[in-house]
């Protein structure tokens, strides 16, 4: 799957909108989330564009989306304590960037619901 034009994060995987960068390999790019929720809260994303997880996710993008996820949740301290990997998928579930994005959240203790991320 190639960028698509209007999509931001893919805007962002070009460099066109700056980001700042936690993570970064050749299919894959982590960045803080400009809206934090918890003290650690990134966003993993595939390279390639992904409207979200039911779009026919490459296994290579996905298990290098998995990958990132372990490396950030150890470079930000949290991979001892617990953190919480979550994606949403469509408008239902509130999905506000229609790219595939993975949130990394962690650093503070989290009740039982899940977080309100988008």
């Amino acid at each position: 799957m190639s960028a698509k034009e209007d999509c931001l994060f893919c805007k962002i995987v070009a460099g066109d909108i700056p980001s700042t960068k936690v993570y970064e390999d050749d299919r894959v790019l982590a960045f803080r989330d400009v809206a934090p929720m918890m003290p650690v809260h990134v966003l993993v994303i595939p390279k390639a564009h992904y409207e979200n997880i039911a779009d026919g996710v490459a296994d290579e993008d996905l298990v290098a989306c998995m990958r990132a996820v372990d490396e950030v949740a150890q470079a930000e301290g949290v991979k001892g304590s617990g953190f919480r990997v979550l994606t949403n998928t469509g408008d239902d579930a509130c999905q506000s960037v229609h790219h595939l994005h993975f949130h990394v959240l962690g650093g503070a203790q989290m009740n039982d619901g899940d977080p309100s991320v988008r």
